[in-house]
């Protein structure tokens, strides 16, 4: 399997052999072996999106977890994260979701909404 390393601006071309243990060749780096032993076991992805706000200067508030999401619920908490709507005052880290489609990961604001 090859791909292409997201993990620093070189933008290595890897490949990644699974015989037992995880093999990876191309990277110049280690964060490229890294990336892909991840990408091969566990992938996740840092997503933002945005909540409705009412009361507030904004209409709208930018959100992000905490930690990366696995691949496969990213859709699930987007669709979660979507369904709510939050009062202002909103302030930088007010965990706006909580354990988002039973992941473990909060969304927190990043901004400030009064």
């Amino acid at each position: 399997m090859t791909m292409t390393c997201i993990g620093c601006p070189m933008g290595c071309e890897l490949t990644v052999k699974i015989r037992g243990d995880i093999e990876v060749s191309g990277h110049v780096c280690k964060i490229g072996e890294k990336y892909a032993k991840e990408e091969v076991t566990n992938p996740v992805r840092n997503i933002a999106t945005s909540v409705r706000v009412e009361g507030g200067d904004f209409a709208m508030l930018s959100v992000k977890p905490n930690i990366p999401v696995p691949k496969g619920k990213i859709m699930d908490c987007v669709r979660e994260i979507h369904k709510i709507s939050v009062k202002a005052p909103v302030r930088i880290g007010d965990v706006i979701l909580s354990d988002a489609a039973g992941t473990g990961i909060d969304f927190i604001a990043t901004r400030n909404v009064t």
